[in-house]
């Protein structure tokens, strides 16, 4: 059966126990408790249900940040390969792994699903966004995306010409894989699952992505974004771990500063690259709760935004927190620092944004949000989708939680008036 087959068979059921989970979560929500609900409480709201995904696993487990160490630039590349099922260099160790039978079936496997993707997102995803965001990518070195996780894969895709990334999400930094990982016979099956929702879908489902990996340790965000980094053409050329301090400036990380970090210090990552026009790309990831109340303790992560210059921030699949009063921050950040923002319906609500201040491009459909999100309707939106004078334009391809291509959508904000000091 193919993954097509598979997903559009299992997707009723899911969004059945989506709902019932909607239901059981929201009626406890009361305004008292939203000061102290954060990322990861949401988090765990959409991943308490379990999809029909091959290998999902029915307990959570927690995760920790781990050192990374600064590798050897081949080897990184060459683990990159080998966990994309891409044939790491002649020359590497890891050339004896790639050989044997297991490998082989997982590398067949994943240039399956990955062809499947460049046909249905990848090639339309570039074709689209080499028009429609022609002028965006002229005027965008610096691309912020908040609620990211690993996913560097959208993001390169959508902005390819883009110097620096800068992305930031509840999973752990994690590390760059040692020998001993690789070998774990688990490990194939685990990457194979923590993709499947990604490559169906467009999204991660982060609590199922979290065990799956950590049960073969791999232990965050950064073996992910090595992997998408090979798949798109990117080599990797330096990786290092890093840190922000309480004022949100940048810092090398060493491994005494990790193991005991200040109280109001950030972990992260930095990925160095050489892109596939020869180009370097900077990638950052660094693992932060953005909601009000974390940020009122840690206000390291918005600091360091503030310092990126004009901005074009991209905002997928996002649970709809900067829909909410307790994303005040990172959400008066964004409208206050981009001069882009390229969005599905689970970025910013309507509201937010200042009338005058902002022209819109709308594409694909809107229409209601899957039941988990079910408060988060928006009526402006549907009034604009339905303006005959200013028809949206088309969508060739599925994004976000309402993942099918007819029911899918995306909005371009570009700023009309000067960028707030």
């Amino acid at each position: 059966m193919s993954f097509r087959t598979a997903a559009l068979r299992v997707l009723p059921a899911a969004l059945l126990l989506l709902s019932a989970c909607s239901e059981s979560k929201t009626k406890t929500e009361t305004a008292t408790s939203n000061k102290e609900e954060t990322m990861a409480t949401t988090a765990d709201a959409i991943d308490s249900t379990k999809s029909a995904s091959p290998g999902s696993k029915e307990k959570a487990v927690a995760t920790a940040n781990k050192p990374t160490v600064a590798p050897d630039t081949a080897y990184a590349q060459d683990v990159a390969m080998f966990l994309g099922g891409l044939q790491p260099s002649q020359h590497s160790n890891l050339t004896a792994l790639a050989a044997t039978p297991a490998w082989q079936a997982f590398a067949k496997d994943q240039d399956k699903s990955w062809e499947k993707y460049r046909a249905t997102h990848t090639t339309r995803m570039t074709k689209w966004a080499s028009t429609e965001l022609d002028s965006v990518h002229a005027n965008s070195p610096t691309i912020f995306y908040p609620f990211s996780g690993p996913d560097f894969l959208n993001v390169f895709t959508m902005f390819p010409t883009s110097q620096t990334y800068v992305l930031m999400g509840l999973e752990p930094v994690g590390s760059i894989p040692a020998r001993t990982s690789l070998e774990n016979p688990k490990l194939l099956p685990a990457v194979k699952t923590s993709l499947w929702s990604v490559l169906n879908f467009s999204f991660f489902r982060t609590n199922d992505m979290a065990v799956d990996l950590k049960s073969v340790e791999l232990d965050g965000a950064l073996p992910l974004m090595m992997l998408f980094a090979a798949r798109t053409g990117n080599q990797i050329t330096a990786i290092r771990p890093i840190q922000l301090d309480a004022t949100g400036q940048l810092q090398d990380a060493s491994k005494d500063s990790i193991q005991a970090p200040k109280s109001k210090s950030i972990p992260g990552v930095e990925m160095k690259l050489r892109g596939p026009d020869g180009q370097p790309k900077t990638v950052y990831y660094f693992s932060a709760d953005l909601s009000d109340w974390k940020l009122n303790a840690k206000k390291a992560p918005l600091e360091f935004v503030r310092h990126l210059g004009p901005l074009t921030t991209y905002v997928k699949s996002a649970t709809y927190l900067m829909h909410k009063s307790y994303f005040n921050q990172v959400r008066r950040t964004v409208l206050r620092r981009s001069r882009y923002i390229l969005q599905d319906d689970s970025g910013i609500a309507m509201k937010y944004f200042q009338k005058g201040a902002w022209q819109f491009n709308y594409y694909g459909t809107y229409r209601r949000p899957i039941n988990l999100f079910a408060k988060q309707y928006q009526p402006e939106l549907t009034t604009a989708y339905r303006d005959s004078l200013r028809k949206p334009k088309a969508l060739p391809f599925g994004t976000g939680y309402n993942w099918r291509q007819t029911d899918s959508n995306l909005l371009l904000a570009k700023r009309q008036v000067p960028l707030a000091d």
